[in-house]
């Protein structure tokens, strides 16, 4: 078998399009998870803030800070980890502030995305992309 530029060609073209793949898959996974959540309704952006860090040295533990007033259910997601769900808050009547604030798990560079489940029904959402410098899902 003979090793020609033309398939080497071919091949790194296969790899870079096998490499993309999961991520595109990651990147579908995350926008059923938020059509589930919203409905397929649109969200807007306003009435919500997201608060992150702009880079994060260690992924194992990323503060981030979820503001919605009116908000009946807040849900985070992570664009590139392995599971890209974080966390779903639910507000009840009795709720002093609807605001979310913890420390999230990423295994990398990714958007971080809050949707908000406002008290009309609408939807509101935000999105940061943190890098990371050193991944915390295994990474």
């Amino acid at each position: 078998m003979e090793f020609t530029r033309r398939g080497a060609m071919a091949l790194s073209a296969g790899l870079a399009a096998a490499l993309m793949l999961p991520a595109s898959a990651v990147r579908a996974a995350v926008e059923d998870k938020i059509a589930e959540f919203t409905g397929g309704a649109e969200a807007g952006a306003d009435d919500i803030t997201l608060t992150t860090p702009e880079i994060a040295e260690n992924g194992n533990t990323v503060p981030i800070e979820v503001e919605a007033p009116g908000a009946v259910e807040i849900m985070v997601v992570a664009s590139a980890n392995p599971t890209p769900d974080v966390a779903r808050v639910s507000f009840g009547p009795l709720a002093g502030a609807q605001r979310l604030s913890t420390r999230i798990r990423l295994g990398g560079t990714q958007d971080v995305i809050a949707v908000a489940k406002m008290g009309d029904g609408s939807f509101r959402r935000a999105a940061n992309t943190v890098k990371v410098t050193i991944g915390g899902c295994g990474g």
